[in-house]
């Protein structure tokens, strides 16, 4: 953790709609006028794409069926939390970018499946951003969560997670349905070992409830919308947060618990953006002061 260079971290693993969040924290940026160094957790993966599925098949041949993404061994975990480091104590580090698709090869100039050269971060940010997989992640040798000054985690029930990969998978990526429950199922271990245990190290976590039945994730034709859901706000230290100011502007939201708040999914982007911009000020005036 940082006074002169905070850290925000958003984790979540994949189609749990991590993205969706990272809008609300750029309008915020935008809004309060703040230079955010944006670093995706793609970019920390240890292969890229040719190299990640000869390796799952090395993995298998070798009798190892649930080498994943979400596991410490396909990312540079090590990596990532020395940028923390670096840019909590210096505001700079070294960070790469991973190609998704065409467009962002024609920017970079580099083949989809990708990554671009590690450089040097300039240090004019006020603060980075990280969205991925592993921003609470901590074990015996590493320790990215203690490097973060505000840690989210997205969280959506689980079988809404998987209606979410699965429609994205096969809509967006063109995967058979056999082919995304293949990869729910390989990478199920690390979920358990390595992504669940990262939401109890977040300070405020955000699950997605949907009121409509997604009791069989593999036949759902569509994404429950936000209209159809709740979502469950829990916050770590509920100290300073004001819930009766937060109930009067999200209607129809209560509390279920002393540091639980439960908003219409609906209502999900301007609860981020009520509980979040007094956090974010706050860490640019200790910002301030420490400069």
């Amino acid at each position: 953790m940082s006074a002169k260079h905070p850290i925000i971290a958003i984790t979540g693993s994949s189609g749990a709609g991590t993205t969706t969040v990272m809008r609300s924290f750029q309008h915020i940026f935008r809004r309060e006028k703040l230079t955010a160094q944006i670093i995706e957790g793609d970019s920390f993966h240890k292969y890229n794409r040719t190299e990640m599925r000869e390796e799952m098949k090395k993995q298998e041949l070798a009798g190892n069926r649930n080498f994943s993404h979400f596991g410490p061994e396909a990312n540079l975990l090590g990596e990532l939390e020395d940028l923390f480091k670096a840019y909590g104590a210096t505001g700079g580090g070294k960070v790469r970018k991973y190609i998704h698709d065409a467009g962002e090869a024609a920017e970079f100039g580099v083949e989809p499946g990708n990554f671009t050269s590690w450089k040097d971060i300039t240090a004019s940010s006020d603060l980075m951003f990280y969205e991925g997989l592993h921003g609470g992640y901590a074990d015996e040798a590493i320790n990215v969560a203690k490097q973060v000054d505000l840690l989210v985690g997205v969280v959506p029930i689980i079988n809404l997670e998987w209606i979410q990969k699965l429609h994205r998978d096969q809509v967006q990526r063109g995967y058979s349905q056999e082919a995304v429950m293949d990869t729910i199922l390989r990478r199920m271990p690390d979920y358990v070992h390595h992504i669940a245990p990262q939401f109890s190290r977040t300070h405020v976590n955000f699950q997605r409830v949907p009121t409509v039945d997604t009791s069989n994730p593999f036949i759902a034709k569509d994404i429950p919308s936000l209209d159809e859901s709740m979502v469950v706000i829990r916050f770590a230290d509920p100290h300073g947060i004001d819930f009766p100011y937060l109930i009067s502007m999200l209607h129809d939201s209560w509390m279920t618990r002393p540091n639980t708040l439960v908003v219409p999914g609906g209502k999900m982007g301007l609860a981020m953006q009520l509980i979040f911009t007094p956090m974010i000020l706050r860490l640019m005036d200790i910002k301030r002061r420490a400069g």
